[in-house]
């Protein structure tokens, strides 16, 4: 590991990006935290100067003046940093552990299955209404996908087995910040209920969260019913075709 990494994470408020801060506290990395308001849903043009997507997280690792790095999607910057800079390769599990294929399968699954799936519930949502059969499909796959996870941490501490990894790290804001986005009653789910309660139990999180979101209410992410959804987004997602 470098022995003095120089990294800025670009962050978009009420966000996905809040990953990386979590990431990096945990891994007890240093960094320089930029944090963008939304505006006024979406990224601001000083987010977009930085990357011309307007993608958050971005992250600048200047550690090589000879070679500087930018680049954005929240996983990627999760596998960079423990690649680069994580002491013994810490919150990952290498092809040798037992759990290797678990471990790849949950980090990829909330970008891949439940976000992806989350958007278009809402989406479908706005558009069609809940009584339509497009929505009905798309909230059986949600259900079908929170079922699934719960299942696993229902004989499971954290998703790649009894060890926290960074698979939890990418999960972890489909459950809190991003119900903002597309609520998740998750009465049913007990065993996602007692992984929530092990993340805010963690020093890291909280340090991470209380830097990246200072304004948000930590403990209603981390509730059953969740937070409160932002309506600008919901009247946004609610265009009729």
């Amino acid at each position: 590991m470098s022995s003095s990494p120089k990294l800025i994470v670009h962050h978009l408020q009420v966000g996905q990006g809040e990953r990386i801060p979590w990431l990096l506290e945990e891994l007890n990395i240093p960094y320089e935290l930029k944090l963008y308001k939304r505006s006024p849903l979406l990224s601001p043009p000083e987010l977009k100067s930085v990357y011309p997507l307007g993608a958050s997280p971005v992250l600048e690792d200047l550690t090589d003046p000879a070679n500087p790095v930018k680049f954005a999607e929240s996983g990627a910057i999760v596998e960079y940093i423990i690649a680069k800079y994580a002491a013994n390769g810490k919150l990952a599990l290498g092809p040798n552990d037992k759990q290797f294929s678990e471990y790849l399968y949950w980090l990829h699954f909330a970008n891949a299955t439940l976000q992806s799936g989350l958007f278009r519930r809402g989406l479908a949502r706005g558009m069609v209404g809940e009584q339509d059969p497009r929505y009905k499909g798309a909230d059986a796959r949600v259900r079908t996908a929170l079922s699934h996870m719960d299942s696993r941490l229902q004989s499971n501490a954290w998703l790649a087995g009894d060890q926290f990894t960074a698979a939890d790290v990418m999960t972890g804001w489909c459950f809190t910040t991003m119900r903002k986005f597309e609520p998740i009653d998750l009465t049913e789910y007990e065993g996602i209920q007692g992984w929530l309660k092990r993340i805010g139990g963690r020093e890291a999180y909280r340090r991470a969260m209380g830097k990246a979101d200072p304004e948000l209410d930590v403990e209603e992410g981390l509730s059953v019913k969740g937070p409160k959804v932002i309506e600008m987004f919901v009247k946004a997602m609610a265009t009729k075709p």
